[in-house]
């Protein structure tokens, strides 16, 4: 009852008291990492609703700064929910775990670069995949994904899942990925990786 309020899965408990205690002490640690995660994010609204209230106070209306800064906490605690399906419990820890290294900071400058590569291979979809510019645009997607990722295998099964369901992701998500749904620049750059491990 203790581990399924923590929310770790019947079928895992079941596998965890079939194990060695360091499986249990090891899913408690994972489980303490995504709890804490959600109270940073639980935090980190509470205070941008308190910036947002203090301005009010004062007679003012709050910026679009503090406003924003609301949205994006809703944004990630939605986005953190819908996609957990696609993960395994231990991937979905470690992505807890990353998310430190997600500042509104990185997330604006990771956005840019994604949508600069993005531009970048659909103006190259012409190009050989075994090229230099192909191969070139391929490592600077790895490079984008491992910032996600940290190369974590499990992560990226995950990921990998998410994207062959696209079509099932809520409507908010599917319209925020639109600029990037063109199928082309994805089949140039599985077709560029390849060539690339060939």
């Amino acid at each position: 009852m203790a581990l399924k309020f923590l929310g770790i899965p019947l079928q895992q408990i079941r596998t965890l008291f079939n194990r060695e205690a360091t499986a249990l002490l090891e899913a408690l640690r994972l489980q303490r990492r995504v709890l804490q995660e959600k109270q940073r994010l639980l935090d980190s609204g509470i205070n941008a609703i308190h910036e947002a209230e203090q301005a009010t106070r004062a007679g003012e209306r709050p910026d679009a700064v503090v406003l924003k800064r609301i949205i994006e906490v809703i944004e990630m605690q939605d986005n953190m929910d819908w996609s957990k399906k696609y993960y395994s419990h231990e991937a979905q820890a470690k992505i807890e775990e990353r998310k430190q290294l997600w500042s509104p900071e990185n997330q604006e400058r990771w956005s840019r670069e994604w949508s600069d590569l993005f531009g970048d291979v659909e103006a190259a979809l012409g190009e050989d995949p075994a090229g230099e510019i192909a191969q070139g645009l391929a490592t600077r997607w790895q490079k984008l994904l491992g910032a996600f990722t940290g190369r974590d295998p499990q992560i990226t099964a995950g990921l990998s899942k998410m994207h062959q369901d696209r079509p099932n992701w809520p409507a908010s998500m599917r319209q925020r990925m639109q600029p990037f749904s063109n199928k082309k620049v994805w089949e140039f750059i599985q077709k560029a990786s390849a060539a690339g491990k060939a």
